[in-house]
């Protein structure tokens, strides 16, 4: 799909969809984290419904990680404070496995775990909208579930709390804030009428991503434009020297966040020392979470090793349990490569090919797409599992006058 600009701004752009999305969908409710873009989008969405569509409900779901910065806490808290009449609210604080990126040994830790309340990072919140194991009103909660199924699953149930019909759950996710997210935008399978930021999750339940071709300029501005509050953690990032890509909100522990884990030391110490006893490898992690002892940047093929060998070896140095989970993302990352294959930058084609495998490149008018690896490499077979372990409008984008849209 060609990137493909759209004759408005990107807040114009915002309203069209808003009056798309309202026309179109029975319940509508706005996943609401705590950052940058589910602010926004939460205040342009209320602002929206109130001058439009006053009549209508909003629900506003909020996934609890448990540890986070304390002005993220005190954000959330201010956020839902004010909005409590406007709409329905929901703060979920129910155990779910959230993956780490510090341990070797564990590869989930438990948000809210009833089993270790003496090492929780905070205190249960306690207002009439937490959602928690004592006050559970989420029937589709599965005990530990996974994160993001706890999210999925929420939209389930929201849509059968209010008596079925299509059902969307807004999200602020940006095209330019990752080549994941870019991707996404650009290879949706199940979009909804033809457009590329709304997917299907269930059956009349759906996600919509209405802020997908706003940059984080556009993000600012807004926020700074229409005065709304927002989480005064950018400030504090801002002060210790982060750019504005770097800014994150999110768990501390995953691998997103894991590099800027020190920075909890010099902006919430307090949290700091009750991160370091909830989950293993945090102060490690913390310590050389920018060096090769975290897999940072480059890694070095050591001497004597084939990558192959290298990554055997490693994997040897694993429980089985976890041994077998990385064999088996191995496997399938293989069979990517030799069945569908994906976009290599030309380098690294040249490097394959002078080692002797075989390259097959796709073409469209002259512009390569992707290109996929013929045959088995000769240095990465399939790893087998360990045996018998199963286990404001017009200013916005003033550089261009248009919005950035991948398509309609």
């Amino acid at each position: 799909m060609v990137r493909e600009y759209l004759h408005m701004n990107v807040y114009d752009a915002f309203l069209a969809r808003m009056h798309f999305l309202f026309e179109e969908f029975d319940h509508i409710y706005v996943s609401f984290s705590g950052g940058k873009d589910s602010g926004l989008l939460l205040n342009l969405v209320l602002d929206y419904r109130n001058q439009h569509y006053p009549e209508r409900a909003i629900g506003v779901f909020h996934q609890d990680f448990e540890a986070q910065y304390t002005v993220t806490t005190e954000y959330v808290e201010r956020t839902f404070e004010r909005i409590q009449d406007q709409v329905e609210l929901y703060w979920v604080c129910l155990p779910m496995a959230t993956r780490t990126a510090l341990s070797s040994y564990e590869m989930y830790w438990y948000p809210w775990d009833d089993t270790k309340k003496e090492l929780w990072v905070r205190e249960m919140p306690q207002k009439e909208y937490v959602i928690n194991l004592e006050n559970n009103r989420m029937t589709t909660y599965r005990y530990r579930m996974h994160q993001e199924d706890l999210a999925k699953q929420f939209g389930r149930w929201y849509r059968d709390a209010h008596d079925g019909g299509k059902t969307v759950c807004l999200l602020g996710n940006r095209a330019d804030e990752s080549l994941q997210r870019y991707s996404g935008f650009l290879n949706k399978k199940y979009g909804y009428k033809d457009t590329c930021w709304i997917s299907k999750q269930f059956k009349d339940v759906w996600c919509a991503s209405p802020l997908y071709d706003w940059s984080t300029d556009d993000v600012w501005h807004a926020t700074y434009l229409f005065g709304y509050d927002y989480n005064r953690l950018y400030d504090l990032y801002y002060m210790a020297g982060l750019k504005p890509s770097q800014m994150r909100v999110a768990s501390p522990f995953n691998d997103y966040a894991k590099d800027a884990l020190n920075l909890y030391r010099v902006i919430d110490p307090e949290i700091w020392c009750k991160l370091v006893g909830r989950v293993q490898g945090a102060n490690f992690a913390s310590i050389y979470g920018k060096s090769k002892a975290m897999g940072y940047r480059n890694i070095t093929l050591p001497e004597g090793h084939t990558w192959k060998s290298y990554t055997k070896f490693l994997l040897d140095t694993l429980p089985k349990r976890l041994r077998n989970n990385y064999a088996k993302k191995f496997n399938t990352s293989i069979q990517f490569w030799h069945g569908t294959g994906g976009g290599l930058d030309e380098s690294v084609i040249q490097e394959l090919q002078e080692k002797g495998h075989q390259i097959r490149r796709i073409y469209d008018a002259g512009r390569m797409l992707l290109c996929k690896i013929a045959g088995y490499l000769s240095d990465c077979g399939r790893l087998p599992p360990v045996s018998g372990d199963d286990g404001s409008s017009g200013y916005l984008r003033e550089r261009t006058g248009i919005a950035a849209g991948f398509c309609h």
